[in-house]
């Protein structure tokens, strides 16, 4: 009874070791000369392959029916949220390193939850402290954001190793630097847009698993298209047993595959609130394995950069959390008065 209570907790942690290990691996391929779109591709077809057996055997008792109205808003989904959202990702991943990548995950539920304002789909009580706590932390964390970016300062501890072989970095200038920045801002700005698209849809074909399998589907033929148009160099589709044969796997099937699984069951038994919490931790566990294995530095303002980060990221999360009570209860008294 102990280890099923703590189950949620290991499967959390789970992912977003899964998810350090996405940055890490993907930035390995890509600074090994792997092109970025090529990338996408495989990654996608992989995650197709690996979802198709659980769409077509654990979801046949599903009915729902699939029209052409909602197939093309789902391939126009498919387009501007998961395509073109992988594709800056790993475009900006040839200018930043695996660590800010991954720090700028933690951007990705702030985004969404500005977007969410702007389509009104959420609301702000500025009089009550959940309120404050939210528009609070979307400032602090954006501040977290530009300081990570923008904001070197002095090296943590001496740069004794500058002479080993740096992988993460094949664009060192500041210049290019302040570019992977805001292509991976646009990124998670493409994905939090596709993650409030889900609610609609999901509504009209509640089949998850399908609707991510054909999504995912749709993501590689989009992908394939233009990695097509922009890279007709055989030799860049070339997949040996390597280690971005590897890499496009984990990915695929555990990232896209898996921890879609372990969250899905996680939210069920916890809710969303509970596995939003555990985002900073693939930014610890990337930072800590990049400084070992790629001797990355971290300094100063890209520590201060991601307190802020973390910190602006539970504000939200906090106001969230008190919303959600507040508004339990409010539920709960009006059924107490209407039952008298």
């Amino acid at each position: 009874m102990a280890l099923k209570r703590y189950q949620p907790y290991l499967a959390m942690i789970f992912i977003q070791i899964l998810y350090a290990g996405m940055a890490l691996f993907s930035k390995a391929s890509i600074s090994n000369g792997m092109n970025p779109y090529v990338f996408v591709v495989y990654r996608q077809a992989f995650a197709t392959l690996a979802l198709a057996p659980f769409a077509i055997f654990l979801e046949s008792n599903k009915t729902t029916s699939l029209s052409f109205l909602l197939l093309v808003k789902i391939f126009f989904i498919s387009l501007f949220g998961i395509t073109l959202s992988l594709d800056l990702c790993y475009v900006s991943i040839s200018y930043i390193s695996a660590t800010f990548a991954a720090a700028g995950t933690n951007m990705i539920p702030v985004i969404t939850f500005i977007l969410a304002i702007c389509f009104r789909m959420e609301s702000i009580c500025y009089k009550q402290s959940h309120g404050i706590a939210k528009i609070i932390g979307s400032f602090v964390c954006v501040a977290g954001a530009l300081v990570y970016a923008f904001v070197n300062g002095p090296p943590l501890y001496p740069e004794s190793h500058k002479q080993v072989h740096y992988l993460t970095s094949n664009a060192t200038s500041k210049g290019e630097w302040i570019k992977g920045s805001l292509i991976m801002l646009l990124a998670n700005t493409m994905w939090s847009l596709w993650l409030i698209l889900q609610g609609p849809i999901m509504k009209q074909y509640p089949a998850k698993i399908r609707l991510t399998t054909l999504q995912c589907l749709f993501s590689c033929i989009q992908s394939a298209i233009w990695a097509i148009s922009v890279k007709r160099d055989i030799a860049a589709w070339k997949l040996g047993f390597n280690f971005n044969l590897l890499s496009v796997a984990y990915c695929g099937v555990l990232v896209t595959g898996l921890s879609y699984w372990l969250r899905a069951w996680v939210i069920e038994i916890k809710g969303p609130v509970f596995t939003a919490m555990f985002t900073p931790l693939s930014l610890i566990v990337t930072a800590f394995f990049s400084s070992i294995f790629w001797k990355e530095t971290p300094h100063l303002g890209s520590v201060c950069g991601a307190i802020l980060l973390v910190m602006g990221l539970y504000g939200v999360l906090w106001g969230k959390q008190k919303e959600a009570e507040c508004n339990n209860t409010s539920h709960q008294c009006k059924e107490e008065i209407s039952s008298i």
